[in-house]
């Protein structure tokens, strides 16, 4: 176990999360339009995680993208573990800052969301996209990891871009269950965004070996 690592994780999960968030009050307090502005605020926030402090830990700052590194035997359970309660942590530290410089409404606002009655469907959007997430950062970070800080990021912003108005696009259980707890707002709907991603991060593993196959060197 490193201390170091789990650091990194609290440290750079904030920064996405705080970024994202705030972006997503600026937008609302600016009448500016969410589904422009709110991806890249979390693309780009991931993108200063990485930069930052991904060196030291990998990057992860989702327990999605830990339960991918964990399937595929790129960390050990023990620090998997580690690394998702480092993650939560910096995530609700993060909302607890909107709650300091704005107010419990501002950290409402930044829950993750769906469609009235469309609970199934959000939730297999967020299947679905963390699917996608998970295949790419795997792949990236095998086959050209010199590419993995701008490619990941980017996928989180396109991801951002389709799922928006179907499941609010969470992939990260820890983002969205600390405006959550923050807020006060959580209640049995949160599964979709914890549920959701972990059977995505599986499913994302799956078909990326299915795709390597037994072959190391490809």
């Amino acid at each position: 176990m490193d201390a170091r690592k789990y650091l990194a994780e609290l440290v750079g999960t904030f920064i996405l999360v705080v970024v994202g968030s705030m972006t997503i009050v600026a937008a609302t307090a600016t009448s500016a339009p969410i589904l422009v502005v709110v991806p890249f605020g979390f693309g780009l926030g991931l993108l200063a995680a990485i930069q930052s402090v991904g060196y030291v830990s990998g990057g992860h700052f989702n327990p999605a993208v830990t339960i991918g590194a964990l399937l595929d035997r790129r960390i050990d359970a023990m620090n998997a573990l580690g690394y998702i309660v480092a993650q939560v942590i910096g995530a609700i530290a993060a909302s607890g800052v909107v709650l300091l410089v704005a107010n419990q409404a501002a950290v409402l606002s930044t829950a993750s969301g769906f469609p009235k009655d469309r609970g199934v469907q959000a939730f297999a959007v967020e299947v679905l996209l963390t699917a996608i997430f998970l295949l790419v950062i795997l792949t990236v970070t095998k086959r050209a990891p010199n590419h993995a800080a701008f490619a990941i990021p980017l996928t989180l912003t396109v991801i951002h871009f389709a799922g928006i108005p179907f499941s609010g696009a969470s992939v990260n259980p820890a983002r969205s269950l600390a405006p959550a707890l923050v807020g006060g707002s959580i209640d049995s709907s949160i599964i979709v965004w914890i549920a959701g991603p972990l059977v995505g991060a599986v499913i994302g593993w799956a078909v990326y070996r299915a795709l390597e196959g037994g072959d190391s060197t490809r």
